[in-house]
């Protein structure tokens, strides 16, 4: 059963921004994006195949700041 992830994502200034972290949740095995706009994101995940640190980890390798929203 897939599960709600919302993302806090600090540096994001424009459309290009939001491409970017759209493509990085994307590449996350077991990621459906749902919604991705300046400064948030919202995903569901299979639990078994990734975890919220691995996905907010795809957004900070790309160079943002991310707190996942409990």
């Amino acid at each position: 059963m897939a599960t709600d992830l919302r993302l806090s994502i600090e540096g994001m200034h424009c459309e290009a921004c939001v491409r970017r972290v759209t493509n990085a949740l994307a590449g996350v095995k077991g990621v459906r994006v749902d919604s991705v706009k300046l400064g948030s994101a919202k995903v569901e995940f299979e639990p078994g195949t990734a975890t919220p640190e691995e996905i907010a980890g795809a957004v900070d390798r790309i160079g943002f700041k991310v707190q996942i929203e409990h």
